[in-house]
């Protein structure tokens, strides 16, 4: 499992080979025994394998090829429609409807999605999270049919790897952990801990491509515009609201 976790690379190029039905059952296996708040599992899985449906999915995952050539799309979605109509059929009055009770699912789901990545992993077939199940989140509805208190919170696909990337530079440990209180950062942290990731080739070539002149530059102006986290923040706000999450009834 610790050379599972240390070796994790995110795959976007598939062989056309099915998973196996059998492999798939362990890794949805393993995605339900995952922690979870209360042992209410706030969450469901959406398996997706017809190509009709996963077509419709790479049109909303901004046309990333990995969800046509990747056999298994799994959608993560915070969910507490089947909780609220257990409830409500054995005589309990549910309060989920709000946002600290998305919240509570959307962490049960991620927890979830992470033990199938680890599990999918594990028996070496590769996966790649899609963060776009947010920003493109009501299409995502539209496409699934999720119903009221159901929101998709993250993506994956699992197939056989096409290829072997090499690994993904992360911040050295120090970088992230603190011991026993949070040490806020001073400058000279700062540029301690990215030192490496800014000095890579790859970092370099990148900054000359674009233009740029620090690499903070790319995520602030290319990958992760403030407009755009505004605009698709907003966009969320509303699906929440549509989805049943933020009433404010007494």
């Amino acid at each position: 499992m610790i050379d599972t976790l240390l070796n994790h690379r995110s795959i976007r190029k598939y062989k056309a080979v099915i998973v196996e039905p059998s492999k798939l059952e362990i890794i949805l296996e393993a995605a339900t025994r995952a922690s979870n708040t209360g042992n209410m599992q706030a969450y469901s899985i959406v398996v997706t394998r017809d190509a009709g449906i996963r077509k419709k999915l790479w049109e909303a995952h901004f046309k990333q090829d990995m969800v046509l050539e990747a056999p298994v799309h799994l959608t993560f979605c915070a969910d507490f429609n089947r909780f609220s109509k257990w409830c409500e059929q054995r005589k309990a009055d549910p309060g989920y409807n709000n946002y600290l009770s998305f919240l509570t699912g959307a962490i049960d789901a991620l927890l979830a999605a992470q033990n199938a990545a680890l599990a999918a992993e594990s028996l070496g077939l590769g996966i790649c999270y899609l963060g776009t199940a947010t920003w493109m989140a009501a299409r995502m509805i539209e496409i699934l049919d999720l119903p009221k208190l159901v929101v998709p919170v993250t993506a994956m696909v699992i197939g056989y790897p096409d290829e072997t990337p090499l690994l993904t530079d992360r911040l050295p440990v120090i970088g992230v952990v603190h011991q026993e209180k949070y040490q806020d950062y001073l400058p000279i942290d700062i540029d301690r801990i990215h030192a490496e990731k800014e000095s890579l080739e790859s970092t370099i070539e990148l900054l000359k491509v674009n233009g740029k002149e620090t690499l903070a530059q790319i995520f602030t102006d290319n990958r992760y515009k403030k407009s755009d986290n505004r605009f698709f923040s907003r966009a969320f706000m509303d699906i929440l609201d549509k989805q049943g999450f933020m009433c404010n009834d007494d």
